[in-house]
């Protein structure tokens, strides 16, 4: 939810640090936890490490937030399991981050169970690759000092609801206002030779429009 984000990308980027460059990082030259990937896909097509190197945290600010956050659906998530599947997205990828989320929910509603089941995950994920010998004490200590904030977070905020995705009333919108153009249209044309349709046709189109707005909203409620 949105009251966490601030709190939230503080700890991604104490935990990122600044610029580095290590061989033993499959990712390559890395700054503010961007890497230069991200870096040419994201801000600059063409962005060298030196680029990289120099590199305004308010570039990554905006990284984070739009291609990070927002498809995660952090402002839709419950207070703590927002900054659980951020860090796991900015760490390990966003889709696996997503699946993960998605497979832990079956079986777990309680926010705080769902955190510790992520971060369970997580960190058996990170103990198979080939990289934990080299990263291993630094991921480890994300977790665990993640594992935390995410659990403090939810206890500062757990009373609060996030908002439902917008997408869902969008869609609904959409389709409802679909449904009554074409009646509308359909209504003008036919009451052209048939005058007496248009009573009858605004009739319907009216109660079509009830019925949808009221599926739409025990949808969305």
């Amino acid at each position: 939810m949105k009251q966490t984000y601030s709190e939230a990308i503080a700890k991604v980027f104490k935990d990122e640090g600044g610029y580095t460059n290590d061989k033993a990082d499959p990712g390559g030259p890395t700054n503010w936890g961007i890497t230069i990937a991200d870096a040419r896909m994201y801000w600059k097509k063409d962005a060298t490490a030196g680029d990289v190197r120099s590199m305004p945290k308010s570039v990554a600010e905006d990284i984070y937030r739009k291609h990070y956050a927002t498809p995660l659906n952090y402002d839709y998530l419950p207070a703590g399991v927002d900054y659980t599947v951020l860090d796991y997205g900015i760490n390990s990828g966003i889709g696996r981050s997503k699946k993960v989320l998605a497979n832990v929910q079956l079986t777990k509603k309680d926010p705080k169970d769902i955190i510790n089941a992520i971060y369970d995950e997580r960190l058996a994920f990170l103990k198979r690759l080939h990289t934990w010998p080299t990263f291993g004490k630094g991921w480890e200590r994300r977790c665990v000092e993640g594992r935390a904030l995410a659990l403090s977070l939810a206890d500062k905020y757990g009373k609060l609801v996030p908002p439902k995705p917008i997408s869902t009333e969008v869609s609904q919108g959409t389709g409802i206002v679909a449904v009554i153009m074409a009646s509308i249209a359909a209504v003008y044309e036919w009451g052209q030779e048939h005058p007496i349709a248009v009573v009858s046709g605004i009739a319907g189109a009216a109660f079509v429009t009830y019925l949808l707005t009221r599926r739409a909203e025990a949808h969305v409620g």
